[in-house]
């Protein structure tokens, strides 16, 4: 399979604008045509109401190819470069090409979405793709074997579906670039198969995602905000809040408005509520259950092993030493860390491993500022939850144990894009070239120092003064040049 990908890559098939175009169309069609049967597929894995398959799979997927499409014509124009003063009259540009043949492999937790905004932009940059969709969400995945090959062209995109067996033996082929949602432990065994070939790799991991409070903030919001980013898809989303940061103080008042809010949102029995999801299945269950063993829950608590219901649970005063700040929770259980001041927040978030995201709430730019210049994560939020995935013009993606490399909008078409760098020069100007050729000298060196060792931008005036030099070095060149041939013909004759 992997070579017939390469044999039509080879072609140059997947290389035009036209081609690209049409998969994305059809990719849209797909979308629009087959939106029921998605989002009987999610409610049947996750319990996904309509709503949330709409607006945070369907729609996003669709938005962004429409993105796509809508600039894919200037993006695949060549990008000229600034140059120096010896390659001025030379042409100097990216050229965007396709890698070749790539590998995608999704997560379960949002399996339309992480599965297909990847094969957007890998599509966009002109790959051939092999997509391998989360076995854990298996009626997705049936149903992306099924309608991929109707819709795509199926010689240049393949479905492989199939669990740790034929991932492991996708991992073994040689492709061009692979890109990997999931957790850290997962991500770190196929980045050591990529090594094997030295294959690009891009990684969407995870993290525990802190939120900080600050007590100026406007409570209901607050609330409301964090409550929707935690508990939406039962909490298993990558970026959903994973503790909570805040004083005593201002724990109590977010306690108070978290369970009107919960009420509000969920009724006080989460399990008949359509808005709420379900753990994705029995190990998952257990491993979230065990996280609340000795817990203090504030908020919720109630479990359903047969349903895989777990309720949206708030837990007080949680120290971090406690099970539940182990790792990251994935699962609808919001911890609350009581801390003295945003300073030691800083300490607690530097203390860890990179974060995904992180969120602050408050209207103290002095503040959101020192917390954004003393921390690193993949994303930064102010004043809302998961939201900044939304906006296309924005990278998502991690850093250090939360990932590597970034996609949505043009940075997924620049993540499945070799940037070939590329120099066009002339076969004149020859006497000035020859500065560089042996034998060399002194005044060669010094020529060349002054052309070549690049020096402080100046503004005004004197930034056109090395222009200026270069026009009176260019004609004194030259002119010595002439003089020479004219010694050289003289002498001849």
């Amino acid at each position: 399979m992997i070579q017939g990908l390469r044999s039509i890559f080879r072609t140059g098939r997947t290389r035009s604008l036209k081609w690209r175009l049409a998969q994305l169309n059809s990719l849209i069609k797909l979308l629009d045509e087959n939106g029921e049967k998605i989002c009987q597929a999610l409610f049947e894995d996750l319990h996904k109401h309509n709503m949330e398959s709409y607006v945070m799979e369907i729609n996003m997927c669709k938005n962004d190819a429409v993105f796509n499409i809508n600039n894919l014509r200037s993006w695949m124009q060549p990008q000229q470069v600034p140059k120096g003063l010896l390659n001025k009259m030379d042409d100097a540009y990216i050229r965007y090409e396709p890698y070749g043949t790539a590998l995608i492999i999704g997560a379960w937790n949002y399996p339309i979405q992480v599965t297909l905004l990847p094969l957007i932009g890998a599509i966009a940059a002109g790959n051939c793709v092999v997509l391998k969709p989360s076995e854990l969400a298996p009626k997705v995945a049936t149903l992306l074997e099924e309608l991929i090959p109707k819709y795509l062209d199926q010689e240049c995109i393949k479905v492989v579906n199939g669990g740790i067996p034929e991932t492991t033996l996708l991992l073994e082929q040689r492709f061009d670039i692979i890109f990997y949602t999931g957790n850290t432990t997962v991500g770190r065994i196929v980045m050591a198969a990529a090594s094997k070939y030295v294959t690009p790799v891009v990684l969407e991991l995870g993290g525990k995602s802190p939120v900080f409070i600050d007590g100026n903030a406007d409570m209901n919001v607050v609330a409301r905000r964090i409550a929707w980013g935690k508990f939406c898809n039962a909490g298993q989303t990558c970026i959903a809040p994973d503790y909570v940061m805040c004083t005593v103080e201002t724990q109590e008042k977010l306690l108070d408005k978290m369970k009107v809010v919960l009420e509000e949102f969920y009724t006080t029995n989460a399990q008949t509520s359509e808005s709420f999801g379900r753990i994705i299945n029995a190990r998952h269950f257990q491993r979230v259950y065990k996280l609340m063993e000795g817990a203090n829950i504030a908020i919720g608590g109630q479990t359903d092993e047969s349903d895989l219901f777990i309720a949206p649970t708030v837990l007080r005063d949680v120290k971090l030493t406690d099970p539940v700040m182990q790792e990251e929770i994935f699962g609808p259980l919001l911890p609350i860390v009581p801390v003295r001041d945003h300073q030691e927040a800083i300490e607690i978030i530097n203390d860890r491993e990179k974060p995904l995201a992180m969120y602050i709430f408050s209207t103290d730019k002095g503040l959101v500022r020192t917390i954004k210049e003393s921390t690193s994560s993949g994303g930064f939020c102010v004043n809302d939850t998961l939201i900044h995935a939304a906006v296309p013009t924005l990278p998502f993606g991690g850093v250090g144990n939360s990932g590597m490399g970034a996609y949505h909008g043009k940075f997924t078409f620049d993540t499945f894009s070799h940037k070939r760098g590329c120099l066009e020069k002339s076969l004149g100007l020859e006497s000035f070239n020859s500065l560089r050729y042996p034998p060399y000298n002194e005044k060669k060196l010094g020529w060349l120092q002054w052309i070549l060792v690049q020096k402080p931008r100046r503004t005004g005036l004197l930034g056109f003064f090395p222009f200026v030099v270069l026009g009176v070095f260019l004609a004194v060149f030259f002119k010595e040049q002439i003089v020479v041939k004219k010694k050289n013909t003289t002498t001849t004759r």
